[in-house]
């Protein structure tokens, strides 16, 4: 079975494209929720984030977002830290998740897939690409910020054209061209390739 990675940078509709290959019957690891979920459940994780922020990082037992984020927000190198405790686990989550598919090929969903060099562990690499401007548009109307704020998650985020160029598949995402022939020809690819290793 061949691992694939799926990235974009923020707003550009990553998670629509992942849609798209589950219904064509391709399993979809979530890395950004599953870090999430992996953060409140994993017990040594939630012990190291302690560790790193203090009693205060948990409400009950839920991760306090809001404490978390003003103190990320002050301190880049606690954000740092924190990623440092959270992507080793998640990758290590998503590589048991992936020898349980029983498909051609499975996909990770993931921001970070070459931040946190996640494509050492992949086949190939997707990437959505979509303009800046319809990029910042999208995260305004969904997350009801400010066009400032999302220029501020961007910087935090490799350029856009770099992560595109270290991609192996493009999929252009800019409402004018059509994103569905894109993924059928690549998910062709895919089970052409996956057929082939199996013999």
């Amino acid at each position: 079975m061949l691992k694939i990675g799926l990235t974009g940078g923020i707003g550009s509709g990553k998670s629509t494209v992942a849609k798209v290959f589950e219904i064509l019957g391709i399993p979809v690891y979530y890395a950004d929720p599953e870090a999430k979920r992996l953060m409140n459940e994993e017990p040594s994780l939630r012990k190291a984030i302690i560790g790193l922020f203090g009693p205060e990082a948990y409400n009950d037992r839920e991760l306090n977002r809001p404490y978390i984020a003003s103190v990320v927000f002050k301190e880049r190198s606690k954000l740092e830290s924190l990623n440092a405790l959270v992507h080793p686990v998640t990758i290590a989550n998503s590589e048991s998740w992936m020898q349980q598919q029983k498909t051609p090929y499975a996909i990770k969903e993931a921001a970070l897939i070459f931040e946190s060099a996640v494509d050492k562990h992949l086949d190939f690499v997707i990437g959505v690409s979509a303009p800046e401007i319809l990029r910042i548009q999208r995260v305004t109307s969904r997350d009801k910020v400010t066009s400032e704020e999302v220029g501020k998650r961007m910087e935090n985020q490799m350029d856009e054209k770099e992560k595109m160029k270290r991609c192996d598949f493009v999929i252009l995402n800019d409402e004018r061209t059509l994103v569905i022939p894109q993924v059928l020809e690549i998910h062709r690819h895919f089970c052409r390739l996956a057929e082939e290793k199996s013999r």
